[in-house]
């Protein structure tokens, strides 16, 4: 990779890392980065999690990539702040991440880290729930978390068919005219 690829993509891992504005960067941050590079930039924004902990590093930003085990022998760092979706993005984002992690579980047979990821699911959904009932909440943004709590409600009932149904949704003429403002951003 040419000098000027690579100062380019070091700028937008820390632009990524900066608009996150996180004080710890575990591998799920590290993972998210990665996840919004491929997502902004295509190919141009491919890159290892080795290769953006150690540009967040090099930037004195704070890197934690050991993972702690706590008393249920669960990887928590790979839970921490992953329920944080204030924008539809970021709610797909972390469903993306929260089903990375059941798979890996499933494979390596973890049940209790299984369990552990539906439990934060169940909460994101929960959450999402409470903030659309909270009628001091603006009426756009309790809109946005109904929505997102039905998309917590499908991926835990039907994960394999989970990312379908949202390409699908996101399309529908009905989330489309609920959500005209996304619409916009879109284009």
């Amino acid at each position: 990779m040419s000098a000027e690829k690579k100062s380019a993509k070091k700028e937008m891992i820390l632009a990524v890392a900066r608009e996150m504005n996180k004080a710890t960067y575990t591998p799920a941050e590290v993972e998210q980065i990665r996840r919004k590079l491929i997502a902004e930039h295509g190919e141009a924004g491919k890159t290892s999690a080795d290769y953006i902990a150690d540009v967040l590093a090099d930037a004195k930003m704070r890197v934690v990539m050991s993972a702690h085990v706590n008393a249920e022998g669960l990887y928590e760092e790979e839970f921490q702040d992953l329920l944080h979706f204030s924008t539809f993005e970021e709610a797909e984002m972390c469903l993306v991440r929260l089903d990375e992690l059941l798979r890996k579980f499933e494979t390596e047979g973890e049940k209790a880290a299984e369990a552990r990821v539906l439990e934060v699911a169940r909460l994101g959904r929960r959450r999402a729930e409470m903030i659309a009932r909270n009628h001091k909440v603006d009426a756009d943004k309790r809109k946005e978390k109904e929505e997102i709590a039905r998309w917590f409600a499908v991926w835990l009932e039907q994960p394999d068919a989970f990312f379908d149904w949202l390409e699908l949704r996101k399309q529908s003429p009905e989330f489309r005219e609920r959500f005209p403002r996304r619409e916009m951003q879109e284009e």
